[in-house]
């Protein structure tokens, strides 16, 4: 008898046999127990919406090198008929993953882009001043962490001065997120925080000293705060629960770069920070280093209608993407069905079609002399249509519209599947190792969900 996952695994295959092209995310991690996992997620398009599923969490006992984990992801797609179908491989940048995808020549190697937007931002923290102020934070906030008699002092403050009675958030180092709630959690509680430091009954005189953060350090926070606002905000927009299709990356890099990370009236501080993350986005964004996940992205803008402008790209470069989606739609064989999806009626011509002859029969002399698209609209291919559509909002799915786009647009709508199912991040294959216990996770799964 089946079991409940072996019947799911049996309905997931089916789904993917359907599907003209799936993409796929893959993370390799350790637990907790020293044991190393390597998780598979892929992702496609069924009637409209965005099926995404969990293939396989399973034990990875040899070492993660580029050619094990090659073997891995080559192994995974046989065993579920994805052979051929694989548009493309997100992965975090590890430099194993990296090449291994770049090894395997079947599919397009995507790096991750939420890795890549927090390494840049990473190395704006690196900064001298901006470092030191974490570190200062990071030991104010561990002091209240430790300490009771600080933290129940804190509560009667913020009591007192009727602030709201939030703990003090602590540093993750492997969250850069953590830094922007922590600083906003002190630039909250900025008074109560002071007011407990400088109380001697509470706070000693020595300890006040080592954490009383400055002046200018306050102001820092304040200055930085809206910069860290806008990265955490384009980071969550792109790494949330719901599906976000790689034609989001270069529209937020863009705006990052010419909006939030913008020179402006800021601080020395606030403006070395912006200049160094703007700096490492570029350098790590740059055709030469992305190479064929830059041609996913951009081939994704075009075919996303809230995007399809490429106002965000230069215009050589705009251009260019223009011409390789040309290529990939001429490329395409052409389809059978007419302009109204109708199927021909091969039983015979009917009376009217007759007439219709006749009158054509009648009429060739004029016809030949003012063509036979007179008094008509010259009709346009579909590129020069989809060209002619207006952006859509940026809070409509784009999916949706191609499904309601399908028959005017087929070919199109093939392309549009193909690469709107690539997400953003591989972070979905990273949340598994959260979903179930560890003992659970060496098993393999089909746990399949509409985004």
């Amino acid at each position: 008898m089946e079991s409940k996952n072996e019947k799911m695994a049996i309905e997931l295959k089916w789904k993917m046999q359907r599907a003209e092209n799936i993409a796929i995310t893959s993370d390799s991690w350790t637990a907790l127990t020293t044991e190393s996992y390597l998780t598979i997620t892929c992702y496609f398009v069924a009637e409209g919406k965005m099926v995404s599923a969990v293939l396989q969490t399973r034990a990875m006992e040899e070492r993660h090198t580029a050619e094990n984990l090659a073997e891995h992801l080559k192994a995974a797609t046989q065993e579920w008929g994805l052979v051929g179908k694989v548009i493309a491989c997100v992965h975090d940048n590890a430099t194993n993953m990296v090449v291994a995808n770049h090894r395997l020549l079947e599919w397009e190697s995507v790096p991750c882009f939420a890795h890549t937007l927090q390494l840049a931002i990473n190395d704006g923290f690196k900064a001298t001043a901006i470092s030191r102020l974490i570190a200062a934070c990071a030991r104010l906030g561990g002091h209240f962490h430790h300490s009771t008699v600080a933290t129940v002092a804190l509560r009667k403050k913020q009591e007192q001065q009727e602030l709201p009675r939030h703990k003090l958030i602590q540093l993750c180092k492997t969250r850069w997120n953590s830094v922007n709630d922590m600083l906003e959690r002190l630039h909250e509680q900025r008074w109560a925080v002071t007011a407990v430091l400088s109380e001697r009954t509470v706070t000693k005189l020595g300890d006040a000293k080592t954490l009383e953060l400055t002046d200018d350090n306050w102001q820092t926070i304040e200055n930085i705060l809206p910069v860290l606002n806008s990265l955490k905000t384009a980071t969550t927009a792109l790494c949330g629960e719901a599906y976000v299709p790689v034609s989001m990356v270069y529209p937020v890099t863009i705006s990052l770069l010419n909006r939030h990370l913008k020179p402006g009236d800021d601080s020395n501080k606030v403006a070395d920070f912006k200049k160094t993350v703007a700096t490492s986005l570029r350098r790590r964004m740059a055709p030469a280093d992305t190479e064929m996940a830059g041609k996913v992205a951009q081939l994704a803008s075009a075919l996303d209608p809230r995007h399809k402008s490429l106002s965000f790209l230069d215009f050589d470069v705009r251009e260019a993407v223009r011409h390789n989606l040309a290529a990939k739609f001429h490329s395409l064989p052409e389809t059978n069905e007419d302009q109204d999806g109708a199927e021909t009626d091969s039983t015979g011509p009917s009376e009217d079609s007759v007439q219709q002859v006749k009158r054509k029969k009648k009429d060739v002399g004029l016809n030949s002399f003012f063509g036979e698209d007179y008094g008509e609209s010259t009709t346009r291919d579909e590129l020069e249509q989809y060209d002619m559509e207006p952006c859509i909002p940026i809070n409509e799915d784009p999916l949706v519209w191609w499904e309601e786009k399908a028959k005017q647009y087929p070919k199109l709508t093939q392309l549009a599947r193909r690469y709107l199912c690539v997400p953003t991040t591989s972070v979905p294959a990273e949340r598994v190792r959260s979903c179930r216990p560890y003992s659970q996770q060496t098993q393999e799964s089909a746990v399949t969900r509409a985004c």
